[in-house]
C-alpha cells in the first residue's frame, strides 16, 4: 500500500543534503507511517519516518493523490521531536 511515490523538487531545494533517491530509499525502508488527522488539505496526508541508504533517519510528509501515488512534499533529517511523537516514537 502506498508503494508509488513522487518527490517534490522543493525537498532538495530546501534541504540540499537530501536527494530524491534518499527519500525513495527512506520510503522503501519506512519504519512507521501514519495518517495525519486534522489537516485542511482535501487529500489524505501521511507522515512517515524511515532510513535512507546512508543510514540517516528521514522524516517525510506526503499527500495521497487520486491515482494512489504519494506526493512527498516535505522531507528532512533528522526527524523533529514533534514528528517522532506524532508517529509514536519517543516521549
Amino acid at each position: 500500500m502506498f508503494d508509488d511515490i513522487e518527490v517534490n523538487q522543493r525537498v532538495s531545494e530546501r534541504h540540499p543534503e537530501i536527494q530524491e533517491s534518499d527519500v525513495a530509499t527512506a520510503w522503501a525502508n519506512v519504519l512507521v507511517v501514519i495518517e495525519r488527522s486534522g489537516t485542511s488539505l482535501p487529500d489524505t496526508v501521511l507522515v512517515a519516518v524511515g532510513f535512507d541508504s546512508n543510514g540517516r533517519f528521514i522524516e517525510m510528509v506526503g499527500s495521497v493523490m487520486e491515482n494512489g501515488i504519494v506526493h512527498i512534499f516535505h522531507a528532512m533529517t533528522p526527524p523533529t521531536k514533534r514528528t517522532l511523537q506524532e508517529v509514536g516514537i519517543g516521549r
